[in-house]
């Protein structure tokens, strides 16, 4: 990564967040794109392939191998456990995104993320949980409730198909961006990121090899892969590491907040798909709720800004 000397800590991290935001909400789209060319278990071996090959030529290049030598025993442990977890992360994640139709619906929905990132926060690392940060909680859950909801009868149909694994999506990666955390501030981001892509294309490999597909996709379908696995895999999850090492990750999460918006944009722009009314709202009440929450937790409201000293 550049050095950026010219700017602070503190900005270095919200540039990063800032590429990471639109890294990842770009993702949405170059993956939805594929996923409706090819089957789950061909999308995850070249996703997860092209991400671990553009990693380890990244981490060559920055010498970042030779750090292995000096990282303790215990250190591996961390690293298989990080990769288990981004493992049933990452999965659930393009589950979702297969079941759902619109991606920006998908985006929405997953701004639950902040709302378990906060909860998990307050359970896991003591931190203090705020009246305005309880706002913040109860109107992204309204929200992500008005996105998913269906209208059925029963309780089968009362959700949009996927929501629930959004929903499992969003707390794992709330908990393994907690660990994340932690092992940024020993680790260098190039190495955990290069572990994390090992492990998916090991799993994402021995599921393929199980379904029988055919390694053949069409060249459509591998061109959006390829563009999504280094705006994902790559940029997206190095930059969002990054991040983590300059700043706080309620700080990180101010500008991720804004996520679905760009995907809102992105997914017209490229399917011209834009959510119905009843979704739309409810889209935007958790970007509301996600501001709150992680204005409120980075000390960031008006209030406290422009309060006399």
């Amino acid at each position: 990564m550049p050095k950026l000397h010219f700017l602070s800590d503190r900005n270095k991290g919200y540039l990063f967040a800032l590429i990471a935001t639109i890294s990842f909400s770009n993702v949405y789209i170059f993956s939805k794109a594929a996923l409706n060319e090819v089957s789950l278990a061909q999308f995850w071996l070249y996703w997860f392939a092209i991400g671990l090959l553009f990693n380890i030529l990244f981490s060559l290049r920055n010498g970042s191998f030779k750090l292995l030598k000096d990282l303790p025993l215990k250190s591996f442990k961390l690293f298989f456990i990080l990769g288990g977890l981004e493992v049933a992360t990452t999965s659930t994640f393009f589950i979702s995104l297969k079941i759902i139709p619109d991606p920006a619906v998908a985006s929405f929905l997953g701004n639950m993320y902040v709302v378990f990132l906060v909860v998990l926060g307050v359970l896991m690392l003591k931190e203090r949980f705020s009246f305005m940060e309880s706002v913040g909680v109860a109107i992204t859950v309204l929200g992500a409730f008005t996105v998913g909801y269906k209208g059925g009868s029963s309780f089968k149909d009362f959700f949009v198909a996927g929501t629930g694994f959004v929903l499992i999506n969003s707390f794992l990666a709330a908990f393994t961006s907690i660990i994340a955390k932690k092992a940024i501030k020993k680790y260098n981001p190039s190495l955990i990121n290069v572990n994390r892509t090992f492990f998916l294309f090991l799993f994402a490999f021995v599921f393929f090899l199980i379904s029988g597909d055919s390694f053949s996709i069409p060249s459509s379908a591998l061109k959006n892969i390829a563009i999504g696995a280094l705006l994902g895999p790559v940029l997206g999850i190095l930059t969002i590491y990054y991040s983590f090492k300059y700043i706080e990750a309620s700080r990180s999460s101010v500008i991720q907040g804004l996520k679905g918006i760009i995907v809102l944009i992105g997914s017209y722009i490229y399917f011209g798909m834009f959510p119905q009314t009843i979704p739309l709202i409810g889209g935007i009440i958790t970007v509301i709720g996600v501001l709150i929450m992680t204005l409120s937790k980075a000390k960031l409201l008006p209030w406290r800004i422009f309060r006399p000293r």
